[in-house]
């Protein structure tokens, strides 16, 4: 039996290649020595978004609110009413008072920009830590 583990593939969408690189920056390669390392799936638009979450490889998506022209908050609703067990999503709202929206879109979770690291952190282990097969 091999004790390797798959990495995770978390899914970081945003318009803005700054927003993706703090994304990625604040979770590190390993977000928690309970995981495996993940692997980023860096991505600029949504018609990718939408295939990379059709191919069903993904662990986690983390869906920038800000992006234009297509929001992340109206990604996710769209990746819940169509993908049957739609892993995770996480949505970057503009301020903490657009939460209610992360939660129309019936995404698991909502971190406000700026991005704090610890909370970008702390949500999305709690998120992936369920999806890790026990050893």
């Amino acid at each position: 039996m091999s004790d390797t583990i798959r990495p995770l593939k978390v899914l970081v969408y945003s318009d803005d290649i700054t927003v993706r690189q703090q994304v990625i920056l604040a979770l590190g390669r390993r977000p928690h020595p309970d995981l495996p390392e993940v692997e980023y799936i860096e991505v600029a638009t949504e018609p990718v978004v939408i295939a990379n979450m059709d191919a069903g490889q993904v662990d986690l998506a983390i869906l920038d609110g800000e992006a234009v022209p297509a929001g992340g908050i109206g990604i996710a609703k769209q990746l819940k009413d169509e993908i049957y067990r739609c892993p995770p999503v996480v949505v970057l709202t503009g301020r903490p008072q657009d939460a209610w929206l992360a939660t129309w879109s019936r995404a698991e979770a909502s971190v406000p920009h700026p991005i704090d690291p610890v909370k970008l952190a702390e949500t999305v282990v709690g998120l992936l830590r369920p999806r890790v097969p026990a050893r």
